[in-house]
């Protein structure tokens, strides 16, 4: 991966390319971002860059053995941390499951961690950066490096780092082997553990603008102007998501059905008792389909809550500010109207409720009917309209 294969992000580039020229790379660093902004791809290339045997002033030569290396993500001295699942008699950490990461890395640098749960085939699982990981950090990094200057370490979701893991890597991390560096990659670094947090520089890494998005579509898939600026605009400054809309992922589709058969039965529940029964039997359905696709069904939903506020709000002042898909657009020009200020906040807090209490293993069912139940009354409230 080269700077020049990133799409936008000249600013972040110019910075990370002048660390390495002025000889001052910090030795951890965080990039911090939305989900499909090309973080991991930023830190690819940064390290490649900084690997390189013969860059140039703007990037890495792409030919030299260090670079042919790293574009086949074999370097000996690039090392990889990411989430991980306990998967029959496999140690969970990132060496059991590494094949799997470099093939799809591969395929497609900007992926989304639904994918990777996919890919690693996770099911109910919940995917963890486990103490394990650990031992095998301390190991790798205390070894000198094999060929490059640095010995470079990137961490997918520092998140998702349990404490047990994290406080065994403080020491580490504050003050590493000579020439070691820590790039953390992160999408809620709300998330990560403070201490860990304070011993990092963070780079932050802005959405993408809509004209980058929609060039970077034209180029891939020859789309006309108007839908890819359409996509774009819909993705909120996320590649991935501007593709995902482009290619109606299944998950997308389950989400957006989950969400609005909800929203239909809570609207009727309180008028009708029998569709009391239709929320236990959406309940038990989201229940079964695993925590981790559960949290991005919450995620989805507070998105489409937001968004539907957004165009309640921006319908009342004549303006157009949206960022759904067509089918999100459709249902949301009629169900907008019952999301407004007066339940908004509400409705927010009951689903960020339920991502916390899945998020601690409770019981998904009772968490979604529960759930679903305080939507049915919070939905019916309605702002006054003025004349």
């Amino acid at each position: 991966m080269r700077f020049a294969d990133i799409i936008g992000h000249t600013d972040v580039i110019n910075h990370l390319r002048a660390t390495v020229h002025m000889q001052r790379i910090s030795h951890s660093q965080l990039f911090a971002g939305k989900e499909g902004i090309g973080k991991l791809a930023l830190a690819l290339a940064y390290a490649q860059y900084i690997s390189c045997t013969d860059r140039t002033p703007t990037d890495s030569c792409g030919k030299c053995a260090s670079c042919n290396k790293f574009q086949k993500l074999i370097h000996p001295d690039l090392h990889f941390v990411f989430p991980v699942v306990k998967k029959g008699n496999l140690l969970p950490v990132s060496d059991s499951f590494i094949s799997e990461w470099r093939q799809l890395l591969l395929q497609n640098y900007s992926f989304g961690f639904n994918k990777w749960l996919e890919v690693m085939g996770a099911e109910n699982s919940q995917a963890t950066i486990y103490t394990n990981e650990s031992q095998e950090i301390i190991k790798k990094l205390s070894l000198k490096s094999f060929e490059a200057e640095y010995k470079i370490m990137i961490i997918y979701l520092p998140e998702k780092m349990n404490t047990v893991t994290a406080n065994k890597l403080l020491k580490m991390i504050e003050e590493p082997p000579h020439k070691t560096l820590f790039l953390m990659v992160s999408v809620e670094a709300d998330q990560v553990l403070g201490t860990i947090l304070s011993r990092t520089q963070i780079v932050k890494i802005p959405q993408l603008d809509d004209q980058t998005i929609a060039d970077k579509l034209q180029a891939n898939w020859q789309l006309d102007t108007k839908l890819a600026l359409s996509l774009a605009h819909s993705a909120n400054g996320s590649y991935l998501k501007a593709v995902e809309l482009l290619h109606a992922t299944e998950d997308n589709k389950r989400n957006f059905e989950w969400f609005t058969r909800l929203m239909r039965l809570a609207y009727m529940a309180l008028k009708d008792n029998s569709k009391i029964g239709d929320l236990m039997s959406w309940a038990d359905e989201i229940a079964g389909i695993g925590r981790e696709k559960q949290k991005n069904f919450l995620n989805y939903a507070l998105y489409m809550l937001r968004e539907n506020l957004v165009l309640n709000v921006a319908a009342a002042q004549g303006s157009e500010i949206v960022y759904l898909g067509p089918d999100e657009l459709n249902f949301s020009k009629k169900f907008s109207e019952f999301i407004n200020p007066k339940n908004i906040v509400g409705l927010d807090t009951e689903l960020n409720k339920a991502f916390n209490d899945i998020e601690r293993n409770g019981s998904a069912r009772i968490v979604f009917l529960d759930m679903a139940l305080r939507i049915t009354r919070l939905i019916h409230i309605k702002t006054v309209k003025q004349t």
